[in-house]
């Protein structure tokens, strides 16, 4: 603050000018925070409300609640959210058995012959599974189409790893303890020739853009879960 004395002892304040690109900026930033979805949670940390089963059952015995995580402890089938989300970012810890394989499926909906359909966020022991030494079945990846970074941050068996899938219309990255490791247009020139080499090549609506539920894998193998939220965009 600046300032001038008067002979009478009062004093003249001179402000200094505003900036009106800061107000501005400060303003988009506050209405941009206000229009951002909060965070939902999917797991409250001692039971599987909002989880069914694949046929929309009670889930499986085989899914335990234990120490604040889902744990396929045995043979539980799939599990299935209740809702359906389209656009989303989903965030999610896992943990994976020696030799393990499980994955994370989302915007799946009911197949034409049965079973449910959509892309998948690969959860594996790369080091101790056969598929991790494919490409594209590695930790990370697009199961079957699109494989994982190379140099991502995959942690051991036994640690937790930090997930996050980001779908945005035809969009979709997998992210692996807060490092990008994939990332496609599922409307750009690379994915045609990806699906055609994959086992869904004739699965026209496969990965497409359209509101499907998420899906817990029971691949055979002991995994935890823990963490689970979802911000719609």
């Amino acid at each position: 603050m600046n300032g001038k004395r008067l002979a009478g002892g009062e004093t003249i304040v001179r402000l200094r000018p505003v900036n009106k690109a800061w107000i501005l900026a400060g303003l988009m930033a506050t209405q941009a925070f206000a229009g951002e979805k909060e965070w939902t949670s999917l797991f409250d940390g001692k039971s599987l409300a909002g989880w069914t089963s694949a046929t929309g059952g009670e889930p499986g015995k085989g899914w335990k609640i234990e120490d604040g995580t889902i744990h396929r402890a045995a043979a539980g089938g799939d599990l299935i959210s209740e809702k359906e989300y389209q656009d989303f970012e989903l965030e999610f810890e896992w943990k994976i058995s020696a030799k393990g394989n499980s994955g994370v499926k989302y915007r799946v909906r009911k197949a034409s012959g049965g079973g449910w359909l959509g892309p998948e966020y690969q959860v594996l022991d790369d080091a101790g599974h056969p598929n991790g030494k494919i490409e594209d079945t590695t930790a990370a990846s697009l199961y079957e189409v699109v494989p994982a970074a190379k140099d991502k941050a995959l942690k051991p068996v036994g640690e937790w790893n930090l997930s996050r899938i980001v779908a945005r219309g035809t969009s979709l990255e997998h992210w692996l303890n807060g490092k990008l490791a994939m990332k496609i247009d599922t409307a750009g020139k690379e994915w045609p020739e990806l699906k055609k080499a994959s086992k869904f090549a004739k699965r026209e609506d496969f990965a497409g853009p359209a509101a499907g539920r998420l899906l817990l894998q029971d691949h055979g193998d002991p995994v935890w879960f823990r963490g689970i939220r979802i911000r719609e965009l």
